[in-house]
């Protein structure tokens, strides 16, 4: 009892320490940070919660293998985005693009614009689920008139402030996300060395049932760690060169933590079970500390309102970017947050969400498809096969992905 009391202790300790040091003001004030924490708070959002369990129940032991595989492909997409910040916006900008350019462009806007209402509804409704889950006897409204609540929130922030206050409101989630995210880690990482030490640590089987399953769930979780496409809608914020080290900032630092994560949790994917859902990591934690449970509906919380305002930011950058400035961004903002709401009264967003997951996926294939265009353009032509390469990758993805919420 008094081990369990001390460890309780060092992991409450772990996120309150973290929580100081990204929430201090050194930190909130710089403008480095304030780049990054917008793909973070996309990249590291819902997914984050269901990753591991479905890995788990789909390839087993080769999850954290499956998970790096998923990082690395991610990191090629995002070196794709950073490419089109630093060679391909010069062209767009100075009226010299290649032919047809254009149009890809006009055609990744829509899908774009498309699936961030999608996701923004669909990341508060999960909020609204989860905020609710201990209450007995909600009406069925509730959930819509919570998510409608936050959405005005985020929009009405939006218009009046702008960006500056909803990457305000951006920071504290992501301090509080990734502080308990780091108090989990821990908690994880002294589970499995108490159970190396007492022999009791089992893994899941090596097995893959269903080879083609396993590639279907594994598309669709490239989906899942998408986000940091979000840098490339702030020109009007911040200048190419931050956006692009900022993004690659973004990229590495999740991608270690979804890695690290899978490997960790891989002695309690055992336990994931048939039935994998949001809550299932939650009910696992529950094996390594009591503190770890409540702490996570915390970080789910907070993980889906960070991604939501990640993903208004993102679009509303793009359709300001979009219209060439002729809609303003704070208008923007509220607009994309009215349509969320609108979605969120008029469609099942658990069924609409598999949508958005294409859609993502087409918005990164055509994305890869204008890179082509300008490497060539530009006479680099090993770059412009690699990112046909990519693109024929990505299209295939969007063909046979099975989201993965």
């Amino acid at each position: 009892m008094r081990e369990s009391s001390l460890i309780g202790a060092v992991l409450i300790a772990t996120a309150a320490a973290l929580a100081l040091v990204l929430l201090s003001p050194r930190v909130r004030s710089s403008r480095s940070w304030h780049a990054v924490v917008t793909p973070l708070a996309s990249i590291i959002g819902s997914g984050f919660l269901v990753v591991a369990p479905l890995l788990g129940a789909t390839v087993g032991a080769w999850a954290p293998l499956a998970m790096v595989l998923i990082a690395v492909l991610a990191w090629f997409i995002g070196d794709m985005v950073r490419f089109q910040i630093r060679s391909e916006e010069p062209l767009l900008a100075g009226g010299s693009p290649p032919r047809g350019l254009a149009g890809i462009e006009r055609a990744s806007d829509v899908m774009l614009s498309l699936s961030y209402v999608i996701s923004v509804a669909f990341y508060l409704r999960l909020l609204a689920a989860f905020a609710l889950s201990g209450l007995d006897g909600a009406p069925p409204t509730a959930e819509p008139l919570l998510t409608t609540a936050v959405l005005l929130l985020i929009g009405g922030v939006g218009l009046a402030r702008g960006l500056g206050a909803l990457e305000a409101l951006e920071d504290a989630a992501v301090a509080i996300k990734l502080s308990v995210i780091a108090a989990l880690i821990v908690g994880l990482a002294i589970f499995d060395v108490r159970g190396v030490l007492a022999s009791t640590l089992s893994l899941p089987g090596a097995t893959i049932a269903d080879p083609w399953q396993a590639t279907r769930v594994m598309a669709g979780l490239l989906l899942v760690v998408q986000g940091f496409e979000t840098s490339r809608y702030l020109g009007f914020e911040y200048e190419p060169a931050l956006r692009s080290r900022t993004m690659a900032a973004a990229q590495l630092i999740s991608g270690g933590i979804y890695i690290v994560f899978v490997l960790l949790m891989l002695p309690l994917l055992d336990s994931a079970g048939a039935a994998v859902d949001e809550t299932a990591v939650i009910g696992m934690s529950a094996r390594v500390h009591a503190v770890l449970p409540p702490l996570l509906v915390l970080a789910a919380v907070m993980s889906q309102f960070s991604a939501a305002v990640a993903d208004t930011v993102g679009s509303g950058g793009l359709i300001h970017e979009a219209t060439r400035s002729r809609v303003p961004v704070k208008l923007a903002y509220a607009g994309v947050t009215l349509a969320a709401v609108v979605l969120t009264w008029a469609a099942d967003i658990f069924e609409v969400i598999a949508l958005a997951s294409r859609g993502f996926a087409l918005y990164y294939a055509l994305q890869s498809t204008s890179a082509a265009l300008v490497a060539r353009h530009l006479g680099r032509r090993r770059r412009s096969a690699g990112f046909v390469a990519l693109a024929a990758l990505l299209f295939f993805c969007a063909a046979i992905a099975e989201p993965a919420g």
